[in-house]
């Protein structure tokens, strides 16, 4: 009997554990799997954010960036897929002439253009976001640049007919497209990663940028000289919350969608310009900071700009100023007129 005593304690214990044992791994699996189903706590709430935008999302926003050279003359108008950019930088390269550097990473057009030739300071622009640059053809120094490597590139001069195509319905230089299934491709030619995910800028959250302070604005005009072509207004809509773009006096749209270019955020940046050969290349100042403004849900605010690692962003009393969650549009122009003679606020 007490053989027989010992044996069926040892057996219960036995048995416990490994009920113990299959509950606690049950319970493991069953936390597991509410982890991984658990949804937002809350609308508005995302496990992601795109870095550039600071939209929220329920799958990863890693990726790197592809910054691409846009025509702005007025024969390349409307352009392809501006309406897809999470930021453009808008920049003077010769005379009274702008050319964009639109960057995606959130959205991914199917096509993109006109393409049109690289300066040294837009490759610097897209360095400062880790971004893929995409070019057709270079100033001397910015094909230096690509060519040692500096930046990671694809120039339409070396694809032509290839990666870029040519539109029949434009002429060059005004004709350079290039799809975004032809950027990765590319990608896969020159063995790039698009692994380099840029750094993210500073955003508010969908309720505080409902409490921006500032002068009323509801539109901007900026100008580049005298050059009406190239005179920017940027008017903002109430029933959106955002900024409807004007470029000559005619609104910016996408070339093949017709949708309106849409902004969030309107940052007007004062650079140190400087002609440099004869050719009428110019340096630009991207590094020692300056004035700036910045337009917000019908608010403006004079702030100042700061190079941090290669972004460009608006600073007051020394610390980030945030954008509100979207897309937006930098208006980079010389010290000389500067801002104070180039750019018009309405308040009507």
């Amino acid at each position: 009997m007490r053989i027989w005593t010992v044996a069926a304690v040892i057996a219960f214990l036995l048995l416990s554990g490994c009920s113990h044992n299959e509950t606690a791994k049950e319970s493991v699996k069953n936390k597991e799997i509410s982890k991984v189903e658990k949804p937002p706590k809350s609308k508005g709430e995302y496990p992601y954010y795109f870095p550039l935008t600071g939209k929220g999302s329920q799958t990863s926003t890693d990726g790197r960036a592809v910054a691409v050279m846009i025509n702005n003359h007025p024969k390349a108008r409307p352009q392809s897929g501006l309406n897809k950019a999470d930021i453009v930088y808008e920049v003077l390269a010769e005379g009274d002439i702008t050319r964009f550097l639109a960057v995606f990473q959130s959205e991914k057009p199917t096509n993109i253009g006109p393409v049109r030739s690289a300066r040294d300071y837009y490759i610097e622009l897209a360095k400062g976001l880790h971004a893929l640059y995409v070019a057709h053809g270079s100033s001397p120094k910015a094909q230096e640049m690509m060519k040692s490597g500096y930046i990671d590139s694809l120039d339409g001069m070396v694809y032509d007919g290839t990666l870029f195509k040519r539109a029949s319905f434009r002429k060059p230089p005004h004709n350079s497209y290039i799809t975004y299934e032809n950027i990765l491709k590319g990608v896969k030619l020159k063995n790039y990663s698009m692994d380099q995910t840029p750094p993210a800028f500073k955003f508010y959250t969908e309720e505080e940028s409902k409490n921006i302070s500032g002068e009323d604005a509801a539109s901007v005009t900026v100008n580049y000289y005298s050059n009406k072509s190239f005179q920017d207004t940027y008017q903002y809509d109430p029933s959106i919350g955002r900024y409807k773009r004007f470029a000559g006096g005619e609104q910016t749209i996408d070339l093949e969608t017709k949708d309106p270019i849409l902004l969030d955020n309107i940052f007007i940046v004062e650079m140190h310009h400087q002609v440099v050969d004869s050719s009428g290349h110019r340096a630009i100042d991207l590094t020692s900071g300056g004035n700036a403004y910045l337009l917000q849900k019908g608010k403006f605010n004079r702030v100042e700009w700061k190079n941090d690692n290669g972004r460009i962003i608006p600073v007051k009393d020394g610390k980030e100023v945030p954008f509100v969650q979207g897309k937006t549009w930098v208006n980079v122009i010389p010290t000389d007129p500067g801002l104070a003679k180039s750019v018009q606020l309405s308040v009507k």
